[in-house]
């Protein structure tokens, strides 16, 4: 099976830490000049997405107790709960990252394309909304150092997005987001000249969430498809395909090239039940998008194309933290594309060993030594047509 590319020719020429709650970016070294941008000719992948910080530590089931938080569940909470909480946490070592579905995929990409392995350096970006604050130097330093270039400028007087994820003794996560300006994508004609030299475009199914967004995200996917980009769209979450079914089906069915979804969100894409097989939800996507990518944990995973579902079987790994396999998955699927591989069945192993690598670790993000040694090994590979 041949792969889509975009129209345009691809032709390119440990960032997190613990601090105390008492003063989490003291020795963050947030540039004071952050504002400058790289003269690159194209992006080969940019993604639109959430600009959040996470703030993660390890907690106890009484202090969930005491403020009333259920295990497990996500909730969106307001500048006052944030506090709150992060007062309760005062004392203890958490750790601040620039977080993010999307982000773990992008710093990943970069990695893996940080060197001329198999082809030229990629160049990674993103786009988001993220304040003048503190936590919005932190995030773009971060990004930057990790080789993502965040293109946004700072919102003057706008306050950065957080989540919080406290994890109790069975590994159950507790997830609490202020959303904060990371609910803000802004068109206009900076984000449409990036665009414009983009080959990829990412959007983070997150973004749905908000509903003042969604018309700037149609009118990004609708210049990017006709500049001749490729576009992606992650499912991110299945409440989010239940709360925004109807917007997100007007981005898949009319722009999108590529999804990314686990097999519970790609039932709940095609309405189906919970009974139906995740190669069923495939093939049923394929009808609609070109390339479906749909992961089914340590089952494998699935590509779609034409009404067929490739299986991809998982990649051996002794799991220590699923976390942000997902994210790992749709990197290494991203990164075939951008390497040339034309068969379909070899760009599903080279996401399954990336998705493997950091499932064998503790945290979501790929390692750079790790991502370098991915490389040569794809690079090895696909030079003797075996994978």
């Amino acid at each position: 099976m041949s792969i889509p590319t975009p129209n345009n020719n691809i032709n390119n020429s440990n960032n997190s830490g613990f601090f105390s709650a008492d003063d989490p970016f003291a020795d963050t070294d947030v540039d004071e000049d952050d504002s400058s941008f790289p003269d690159i000719d194209r992006w080969d992948v940019l993604g639109l997405g959430q600009a959040m910080v996470d703030f993660s530590g390890v907690v106890d089931y009484e202090f969930l107790d005491k403020l009333g938080l259920e295990k497990g569940t996500r909730k969106l909470v307001n500048h006052e709960e944030r506090g709150k909480v992060l007062r309760a946490m005062d004392g203890c070592t958490y750790k601040a990252a620039a977080g993010g579905s999307l982000s773990n995929s992008l710093v990943a990409l970069a990695r893996l394309g940080s060197h001329s392995v198999g082809g030229p350096i990629l160049n990674v970006a993103m786009v988001g909304s993220v304040g003048s604050d503190p936590l919005g130097g932190f995030y773009r330093t971060k990004l930057r150092r990790a080789s993502v270039n965040f293109l946004s400028e700072p919102v003057k007087d706008g306050t950065t997005g957080t989540v919080i994820v406290l994890t109790t003794p069975d590994a159950q996560r507790t997830m609490l987001a202020y959303q904060g300006t990371s609910s803000t994508v802004n068109y206009d004609s900076s984000l449409a000249s990036i665009i414009s030299r983009t080959n990829i475009l990412v959007v983070e199914g997150y973004l749905f969430e908000h509903p003042d967004t969604i018309k700037n995200i149609t009118k990004a996917c609708k210049d990017a498809h006709s500049k001749g980009a490729l576009v992606a769209v992650t499912a991110s979450d299945l409440t989010c395909i239940e709360r925004h079914y109807d917007d997100l089906w007007e981005i898949i069915g009319n722009y999108a090239d590529i999804i990314f979804a686990n097999s519970d969100e790609a039932r709940a894409l095609c309405n189906f039940s919970m009974e139906e097989s995740p190669a069923s939800a495939t093939r049923y996507l394929s009808h609609f998008v070109p390339l479906v990518s749909v992961t089914d944990g340590p089952s494998g995973s699935y590509i779609g194309v034409r009404g067929e579902a490739i299986y991809i079987p998982p990649s051996p790994c002794v799991p220590v933290d699923t976390c942000g396999a997902g994210d790992a998955y749709a990197c290494g699927f991203l990164y075939g594309i951008l390497r040339g591989v034309s068969d379909l069945k070899d760009v599903g192993t080279l996401a399954a060993r990336t998705a493997a690598v950091v499932v064998g670790q503790q945290g979501t993000r790929l390692r750079i030594q790790d991502a370098v040694d991915l490389a040569e090994s794809f690079a090895f590979h696909l030079e003797n047509s075996a994978i």
